[in-house]
């Protein structure tokens, strides 16, 4: 089994672009030892990265507050097929 990331934000009012940007720049970083991450974005302003192979606990930072319409929200989980 592999660890994996779900890390996701929803953005304020006309912010996504600016929230994704950030977790752009910021999740390279963060997850610099992950196999793959990937990120996503969705209806609602959401921004998702998903990120495989990381050390159990990984998190990425928390964005400007500004720029989140609630806390973002993260789960892991154990891949069980490649």
């Amino acid at each position: 089994m592999t660890p994996t990331l779900m890390w996701e934000a929803r953005a304020a009012d006309g912010r996504r672009d600016e929230l994704l940007d950030h977790v752009r720049e910021r999740a390279a970083v963060a997850l610099a030892g992950a196999e793959r991450h990937e990120l996503f974005v969705a209806d609602g302003g959401r921004v998702v990265v998903i990120a495989v192979g990381v050390p159990a606990g990984t998190t990425l930072p928390e964005p400007p507050g500004e720029l989140l319409a609630r806390p973002p929200h993260s789960w892991g989980f154990d891949r069980v097929d490649p």
